[in-house]
């Protein structure tokens, strides 16, 4: 795997990690200044300043999250990547189990930047959602 596999990859943690720990003004470290993300509850969202916006404005205080990121696939092609994964989240209250999960698919177009790979479009989608607490028959 070269080096900008393995940078493009580690978008996807460090995405991760910014969501869980809910550092939203430092979305740069992820996306250009001008990206644009298409999402089921931001519709589309143009600039840094307006995804960190709607990052600010969906947190719900005492909720925490805890992002999974899994099945990444990165095809890089000289200063441009395209790259894509799956992400199992838990949504959570600090002490007790998640009350809810679920699953969406990131897309991204990746390019390299005088800071390094950074997202210059997203695209992210839904694949499931399960409300409560799984429980198992006995």
């Amino acid at each position: 795997m070269s080096h900008e596999h393995i940078e493009v990859s580690s978008l996807f943690a460090r995405f991760a990690d910014l969501l869980d720990e809910a550092r939203y003004d430092d979305i740069g470290t992820i996306y250009t200044d001008d990206v644009v993300v298409h999402s089921p509850q931001g519709g589309e969202l143009r600039g840094i300043e307006e995804v960190k916006a709607f990052l600010h404005g969906s947190h719900v205080d005492g909720v925490r999250t805890q992002h999974l990121p899994t099945g990444v696939v990165v095809d890089v092609d000289g200063d441009r990547a395209n790259a894509s994964a799956n992400q199992l989240t838990y949504f959570y209250r600090e002490g007790e189990p998640p009350f809810r999960t679920g699953s969406v698919r990131v897309t991204w177009e990746a390019v390299r930047t005088s800071a390094g790979w950074r997202v210059r479009e997203a695209w992210i989608a839904v694949v499931w959602i399960r409300e409560g607490l799984a429980t198992t028959a006995g």
